[in-house]
């Protein structure tokens, strides 16, 4: 009898895959890197098919680390970076230009071209999105206005478009010799294109967009059997059962099944999801109204986020672009040499202000420079960055919400920043909990996958498995919270209409 379910992590900086035995508990890790394309300021791209050639390998560490055959496994769930934005050829597999990542800020143009016709909540009533180049809607269509002979292809139904679960995919389970080509409710509702009421792509918005349908994957629950892996891969033969967007899958794993849960997961940016239940709930506060999940035939079940576009990447920034540390552990213990940062705040608005802001006019800002100011108070406020951001992404949740939340579920590479949690909860004002089992986003596709198949029997089964490693009370005085706040929010008005129409 299989013992494990495989995930397969997706993400903006690499690709992992991560075996998890009954109790939700990680036994094997295979991770690779990905690089970064920056072709020009403002855009962002991968290599798909390095992407699915790390897919491949990873796989086969996590097996070999664990000394596992596929049949020790009962599924395979898949967990991505959501709006990033993937098109190629069905006949081959051959990818028609590079990944648009959901960094890339190039279709503002478009953005604003739909919004001269009812403005950038043009769409938010049926999607839940403003227009934004955040979403993967836009990239698609940059790249059938600009990729030669892309849009006459598109339309003689000889390319496919997916985000990089559907490419995931519809590689694991054959590719041209007849992969699925599918996505999930999450994924398909950060596209700008998914009614959230029927589930279903939009055929007015595809109309407006100029998407030939027969392009789009088919819409599926988060947990089902969608195919077998194919051929001669290490997991052939094994269900694929189990797809949700990365943040939608933290949630999910952090099983923040009831409506008011609330979970932040600190990666390569930064994202607040709070449960809404069955309820469509409509932010009048910079928010997202996204699908959180779906098990198979059961209602949906919706979340309203607050997206950070800038968090861990940040010191990666630091690290790959500056050269000022070698690692975010050296990050960590160069901030740890300080007190605070001097009096200096980093903004890091390097593909605009998402929520609450949704400010694409915006750029990074490092301000309140003196003399004194140090390589390590730098490396701080790049740290403490994220938490501010994530307060007034707080805020703006309690605002929307009916209930104020009371204490904040973290996950994510950062939260082993003990120093930086402390600051969370500071800044807060409320506790900040970790749990035992930090790789949240792989344990959530793995639960989906997990439930399709019966090795786990329900929702209450995963919520059983949920273990507190550590709470972090706040500690800082009231009015010295409220002071950092202000300067915060000085700072980041100091990055706003940064970009005019000769400046990019």
């Amino acid at each position: 009898m299989a013992e494990f379910v495989l995930a397969i992590d997706q993400g903006t900086t690499s690709t992992r895959a991560i075996i998890f035995d009954h109790s939700g508990t990680p036994v094997s890790t295979g991770q690779r890197e990905h690089r970064q394309i920056l072709p020009q300021p403002g855009w962002v791209e991968h290599d798909p098919l390095e992407i699915w050639d790390n897919t491949r390998e990873v796989v086969g560490t996590a097996l070999s680390r664990a000394s596992l055959t596929r049949h020790d496994v009962a599924a395979v769930g898949i967990t991505n970076q959501r709006e990033t934005t993937v098109v190629w050829e069905k006949s081959t597999g051959k990818p028609v230009y590079n990944a648009i990542v959901w960094q890339d800020v190039r279709t503002q143009q478009i953005c604003d071209e739909l919004a001269a016709d009812g403005g950038a909540d043009r769409f938010r009533e049926q999607t839940g999105l403003p227009l934004s180049p955040y979403f993967a809607g836009t990239k698609l269509a940059w790249i059938l206005r600009n990729v030669d002979g892309a849009r006459e292809r598109a339309e003689a139904g000889e390319l496919l478009f997916g985000t990089t679960d559907s490419w995931v995919l519809w590689n694991l389970t054959g590719g041209p010799d007849g992969g699925t080509h599918a996505t999930d409710v999450t994924n398909a509702s950060r596209t700008l294109f998914m009614d959230l009421r029927t589930l279903q792509w939009d055929e007015e918005i595809l109309d407006v967009f100029g998407i030939p349908p027969a392009m789009l994957p088919q819409i599926r629950s988060s947990s089902e059997v969608y195919a077998e892996v194919h051929g001669s891969q290490l997991l052939r033969h094994v269900p694929v059962a189990g797809i949700l967007g990365d943040q939608q899958a933290a949630t999910f794993g952090q099983a923040a099944f009831k409506p008011g849960e609330a979970k932040n997961t600190y990666g390569t940016g930064c994202f607040v999801l709070v449960n809404t239940g069955g309820e469509i709930v409509r932010s009048s506060h910079g928010l997202l109204t996204s699908v959180g999940y779906q098990l198979g035939t059961s209602a949906p079940q919706y979340v309203l986020e607050g997206s950070i576009a800038v968090a861990g990447s940040l010191i990666q920034w630091l690290r790959d672009n500056l050269g000022l540390v070698s690692s975010a552990q050296e990050a960590e213990q160069l901030a740890g040499t300080v007190k605070d940062t001097g009096g200096c705040y980093f903004v890091p608005a390097f593909s605009g202000l998402f929520a609450p802001y949704w400010r694409q006019d915006a750029r990074g800002a490092l301000v309140g420079l003196t003399r004194f100011v140090t390589k390590a108070h730098i490396a701080r406020a790049a740290l403490e960055a994220t938490a501010f951001q994530t307060r007034e992404v707080l805020d703006a949740i309690n605002a929307d919400a009916a209930v104020p939340l009371t204490s904040l579920k973290v996950d994510g590479g950062m939260v082993a920043n003990d120093a930086l949690m402390q600051f969370q909860a500071d800044i807060l004002g409320v506790p900040v909990m970790r749990p035992r089992v930090t790789e949240t986003t792989a344990l959530g596709a793995a639960y989906a996958a997990g439930l399709a198949v019966g090795f786990w029997e329900g929702t209450e089964q995963l919520a059983g498995n949920w273990a507190q490693d550590r709470v972090w009370e706040p500690q800082m005085p009231a009015e010295e919270r409220e002071r950092r706040l202000r300067l915060w929010k000085k700072a980041v008005t100091r990055t706003f209409d940064w970009i005019d129409d000769d400046v990019r």
